[in-house]
């Protein structure tokens, strides 16, 4: 329980020193900085303040972001509208990525930098927090990957589990009551069975 007070107190501290200023919903982290810590849970979600504290005490963490707990509420009283500040401050986080990890996101011609969307919350819950990998991937980049690895097959399963994750947790391309199979295992296996 003093943890959570001490959290709301970190997220509380943080609001006040944006008043004024735009507000703050993206936090990075990567080459050894983070812009949060392991006490905001409240602000960052558990995952999210984890990494910022495992990057903070030097551990080897990939670069990232962190969108706030906050955009979550916001979105919610506002009409399921997202704060006008949150796609600069995006495109801000991918660019930190970028640098730090010496990758470009959408990159056709080179190794294009692909990133994992975890979701999160203010408190642990096991098994309801959906997870999409390999974002960045499309027509072009897999291509670039499959160059860049010498892997075609590797680059080409990235890609299907990207399709897949995606179909499943944004737009709810899930088996129905009834049936056996994913909807995407029975195309694959349709698309095996013709070639």
């Amino acid at each position: 329980m003093a943890s959570k007070t001490k959290a709301k107190k970190t997220a509380a501290k943080s609001a006040k020193k944006s008043a004024g200023k735009a507000p703050k919903y993206v936090y990075t982290w990567g080459a050894g900085k983070a812009d949060g810590n392991g006490t905001m849970k409240a602000l960052l979600g558990g995952k999210g303040a984890n990494l910022a504290e495992m990057t903070r005490i030097g551990l080897p963490v990939p670069a990232g972001f962190t969108i706030t707990t906050e955009v979550c509420t916001y979105y919610y009283d506002h009409k399921k509208t997202y704060p006008k500040e949150l796609q600069g401050q995006m495109e801000a986080g991918i660019a930190n990525m970028e640098k730090v990890m010496g990758y470009k996101f959408g990159d056709s011609k080179g190794f294009p930098l692909l990133v994992a969307v975890r979701s999160g919350a203010r408190d642990s819950m096991p098994g309801m927090m959906d997870t999409i990998l390999n974002l960045g991937l499309n027509d072009d980049t897999v291509e670039s990957l499959a160059k860049a690895t010498n892997n075609p097959r590797f680059a080409w399963d990235c890609y299907r589990r990207f399709i897949q994750m995606y179909g499943d947790v944004v737009l709810g391309v899930q088996k129905r009551e009834g049936e056996d199979h994913e909807p995407f295992e029975v195309v694959i296996e349709s698309y095996k069975h013709e070639k």
